[in-house]
């Protein structure tokens, strides 16, 4: 018996031991069995160990990781992905399954939903813990009625295919309000649709869950407990900056604090706190609402993000006059943050005088604890790129994917912090326009991002492959 490469081939292996030891079935000739690997996992005995395993004499052949995962994937996608028919393009059927991929999404904990039309065909794609999966597959010619239903639930002209629009559905349930903010792009083969899913419940934000070892949960509540100046959060789209500011909100609203925030998007309410939506349509920007913030007596403001010089200013002028301040903002480092800020135009001198805190952060997947397996050092893929950065790690796990985590190797994210709390000697380097205080950090044993990415791959918590690009890039 003879096969080619191909779905029919797939039965040969299980989907857990597939991906357990990253191999693809690539032919079945008699008793031959041909399986591609991963070249990341390669060894010399796992031969042997998939001849007991499948019966069959074994030949492996190296090929790139990038490969394998994509046919993977392919081959065993049953396993954990659904594939989708709409029956008919009528009401009823459509509003069902919009419903019941929101349902799913928010059970998944998805952040956003991805809606796509190619030449061939069209999907659906799930954001779970920052990486998209794909989950459902759509008929293409049932992709249009599909999108105009949804462009129906938001309030969105149908019509209109040839312009970008954005709006919105509310999902009430129980106690629980899910809104969802709907973004339609015209694309080659149709519109490109994705639904960013946020929830009222903030009940899970707490600042002792989110990642902060015991030293800088502590220096965290210090500055933050400071009845004036600047605590900025820095990172990278999508790095969890947000929450924790909503975290923060939550440990400072009390009765006495009168707190106002200017949000793009309001992700979360917060009883006790005036939240005010961002509208740069009508003029309603950070900088404006800061100015009448100003005005409302407040205790603590807290901005989305400062993107420009104005921003910044208004921001130092909150500080100045005896207001907390908690932002965010676009820089690699904590310290890059002061350098940023510089380069806006803020006179070292009122950023020395008025910033608390400088925090960057980032959120990094965490390997399924179901899965993962323990792997030399030396024998894991990127390593000699970063061999430098990983002075001090000992050991490393390795992604393998189960039915627990989707087969992606990874179950939920944990955030990592640098946090920076700038008291007289810090404030006198900045004064200075000190570009590199690497040393100081170090001497005063401040956990830096670098410093908690080697203990989290120590620890066996993430992968050396999901640090990479956050070492790369510190």
């Amino acid at each position: 018996m003879s096969y080619r490469p191909g779905q029919n081939i797939a039965n040969v292996l299980s989907p857990d031991i597939a991906w357990k030891y990253r191999v693809v079935p690539a032919d079945l000739s008699g008793n031959v069995l041909r399986l591609q690997m991963d070249e990341e996992y390669w060894s010399g005995g796992v031969a042997g160990e998939l001849e007991l395993i499948t019966g069959y004499d074994v030949e492996l052949t190296k090929h790139p990781s990038e490969y394998i995962a994509q046919k993977l994937s392919q081959l065993y996608r049953n396993e954990f992905k659904s594939k989708v028919t709409i029956q008919s393009a009528d009401t009823t059927n459509t509003d069902d399954f919009l419903n019941r991929i929101i349902a799913e999404a928010k059970e998944l904990k998805s952040s956003d939903i991805h809606i796509e039309a190619y030449a061939q065909k069209s999907r659906i794609r799930f954001r779970i813990d920052g990486k998209l999966i794909e989950r459902y597959s759509l008929p293409k010619e049932e992709y249009n009625s599909f999108i105009n239903k949804v462009k129906i639930k938001a309030r969105l002209d149908i019509a209109e295919k040839r312009l970008p629009q954005d709006g919105r559905i509310l999902i009430s349930e129980a106690e629980n309000r899910i809104d969802i903010r709907v973004s339609v792009l015209p694309s080659l083969y149709g519109e490109k649709v994705v639904l960013r899913l946020l929830s009222n419940d903030s009940s899970h934000i707490r600042i002792e869950s989110l990642g902060m070892d015991d030293r800088q949960l502590l220096d965290f509540k210090r500055v933050i407990q400071k009845p004036n100046g600047i605590i900025l959060i820095s990172g990278p789209t999508g790095s969890g900056k947000t929450t924790t500011l909503y975290a923060t909100l939550k440990l400072l609203n009390n009765e006495s604090n009168n707190i106002l925030t200017i949000e793009d998007p309001i992700e979360y309410t917060l009883d006790g706190i005036n939240q005010v939506q961002l509208k740069e349509s009508i003029g309603l920007t950070f900088s404006s609402a800061l100015r009448t913030f100003l005005r409302q007596d407040p205790d603590i403001i807290m901005l989305g993000e400062i993107r420009d010089t104005e921003t910044a200013q208004m921001a130092i002028r909150a500080a100045l006059t005896g207001h907390l301040v908690l932002s965010t903002i676009h820089t690699n480092s904590a310290w890059g943050t002061v350098s940023r800020l510089v380069d806006m135009g803020i006179p070292t001198f009122l950023l020395a005088s008025t910033l608390n805190a400088t925090i960057a952060q980032r959120l990094i997947r965490k390997l399924c604890n179901s899965c993962k397996i323990k792997k030399d050092l030396s024998d894991v893929a990127l390593y000699d790129d970063i061999k430098a950065e990983l002075d001090g790690c000992e050991i490393s796990y390795v992604p393998v994917g189960c039915n627990d985590c989707y087969y992606t190797g990874y179950a939920g994210r944990i955030a990592i912090y640098e946090i920076i709390p700038i008291d007289l000697e810090i404030a006198s380097l900045i004064k200075a326009n000190t570009h590199d205080i690497s040393t100081l950090l170090n001497s005063r044993g401040i956990t830096t991002l670098k410093r908690r990415v080697v203990e989290l791959i120590n620890n066996g918590e993430t992968s050396v492959e999901e640090a990479y690009p956050i070492l790369l890039n510190i």
